[in-house]
């Protein structure tokens, strides 16, 4: 399968084309009914016609600059015919051929919608990215010159605002989390610089996860949506904005049946940060989570299917750390929303309040705690949280192994060797044995042991101790705390056999 694209806009000059398809209709955000009380309307297009004129294409131009090395005009013999005429020309236009010192222009195409009559216009920030001018076209063929009033690249949205002469079609956002698998939706845009365009088809996905941004929660549909179509809204079939179409997996760059649209649900908050502040400030508590796989799940007693998110490290001067978080914890609840998985909580975090105080449910050591956490302020230019530190090695050093690993305390020779940290302290991993579960979950020579099971190692011996006390009361893996040479934390689950 090929990774999913932005839609990156098309080059101008197709002409426009207004198309409007009809295809079968149902409700699609009705309480749940019965499939066989369910029927098929004969036609999309009532809906279209409502909604069309909210619609917008968008274009851009970038000045791009003249390259800084030209082609230098060809060599002819003296007094040959072509003399003048080469001179002339390079002269005039400049070496190669191009006007001299003049920069191009590069142009492109998107899709939009208005969700304000006054003139908001919502589209993708990669469709106006590096644009010098946004220009938004209308379905009746009017032109209007748009400003930036703020984008956000980890959601890839753009809020655009132009002065109309009169109030624009506008639509408004639905509630995306009512849509399910198999209902209706409606893809506008404008693919492949034609115009306003509609395909119909259904919900395929919810929930979808490309690896695009921290926040991924797409909605996957098979309406066709197409190059061009980046920015252009995702209806249901009350009319209303669920999705935005952001990405598209395809090997041709054309629709395949794979498209992908930010539900109006993350959208709107997004939106409204920017139309208020002119950008987006997220909530944050500063700790680095990981997935609770099946293997960590049995060792630290969380059961069912929602795993929850696994603290793998806590900046010790961040709102989780002041309120008693620790590594190791799993989050199991936050602000009385589940967390079903990891990437649902750097998600709901970046959505809480800024100041607000939540309460924070945990499973610490087979028992659940509730912290209450005050929500600080996500700031974009920090890269890596403080790594929680470490017990101090002993002074002697002596190796150990066990699981498959072959481990030592750190020393000055070992920070050497590995290029550790000169902080770094706890047992130095020397080596791995070919084919065990440790070199399977990726561990390599030159990570640090700090932990075995919830417990600090200072020495071999721990180690050893540790895992005899698991064995006997019946573990059959236990969970390791590692970090690798650039400091940074993870939590591996080996097999005692």
């Amino acid at each position: 399968m090929s990774t999913p694209t932005r839609r990156a806009a098309r080059p101008s000059g197709a002409s426009r084309v207004v198309a409007a398809l009809a295809v079968a209709l149902c409700v699609c955000v009705a309480p749940a009914a019965p499939a066989a009380a369910r029927s098929a309307p004969d036609s999309f297009a009532g809906l279209a016609e409502g909604l069309l004129d909210a619609v917008v294409n968008i274009s851009t131009s970038q000045n791009a600059p003249a390259a800084d090395k030209a082609v230098p005009a060809p060599q002819v013999p003296e007094g040959s015919p072509f003399e003048d005429f080469f001179d002339e020309f390079f002269n005039k236009r400049g070496e190669g051929g191009s006007p001299r010192g003049r920069a191009r222009k590069q142009s492109s195409l998107g899709s939009g919608f208005v969700i304000d009559p006054a003139g908001i216009v919502i589209t993708n920030n990669h469709v106006i990215e590096g644009a010098d001018e946004i220009t938004v076209n209308l379905n009746d063929g009017s032109k209007l010159t748009a400003e930036l009033v703020g984008r956000d690249i980890k959601t890839d949205l753009a809020v655009l605002r132009v002065k109309p002469p009169k109030p624009l079609k506008a639509v408004g956002f639905g509630d995306a989390e009512r849509l399910r698998v198999g209902d209706w939706v409606l893809a506008i845009g404008n693919p492949f610089g034609l115009g306003g365009s509609v395909s119909a088809g259904i919900v395929s996905a919810r929930n979808r996860n490309i690896n695009s941004g921290p926040y991924d929660n797409f909605i996957q549909t098979d309406a066709a949506i197409n190059r061009g179509n980046s920015g252009g809204p995702l209806f249901n079939t009350e009319g209303k904005v669920v999705g935005i179409n952001t990405a598209i997996i395809s090997p041709s760059g054309g629709s395949i049946g794979i498209g992908f649209s930010v539900p109006a649900n993350v959208a709107k908050p997004v939106v409204d940060q920017l139309l208020k502040y002119g950008e987006v400030r997220r909530g944050w508590i500063g700790v680095r989570v990981q997935q609770v796989n099946d293997e960590i799940a049995e060792t630290l007693g969380v059961s069912g299917s929602d795993k929850g998110a696994l603290v793998a490290g806590v900046n010790e001067d961040g709102p989780a750390a002041a309120a008693g978080m620790k590594t190791g914890d799993v989050v199991l609840k936050f602000d009385g929303k589940t967390i079903r998985e990891m990437r649902d909580l750097p998600r709901i975090v970046a959505d809480t309040e800024i100041d607000r105080e939540v309460e924070v449910v945990v499973l610490r050591k087979g028992k659940q705690e509730t912290l209450r956490i005050k929500i600080g302020r996500l700031e974009e230019e920090a890269k890596k949280d403080d790594l929680p530190k470490t017990p101090p090695s002993p002074d002697e050093p002596k190796t150990g192994a066990a699981l498959g690993l072959t481990f030592t305390p750190v020393s000055d020779d070992l920070r050497l060797k590995f290029q550790l940290k000169p902080e770094t302290k706890g047992l130095v991993i020397t080596a791995v044995d070919d084919g065990s579960a440790a070199q399977e979950s990726g561990v390599q020579a030159g990570d640090v042991l700090i932990e075995v099971a919830q417990r600090a190692v200072e020495a071999p011996n721990d180690v050893t101790a540790r895992l005899e006390e698991l064995k006997k009361d019946g573990k059959k893996t236990a969970l390791l705390l590692l970090s690798n040479r650039q400091g940074d934390v993870r939590f591996v689950a080996l097999p005692l056999d």
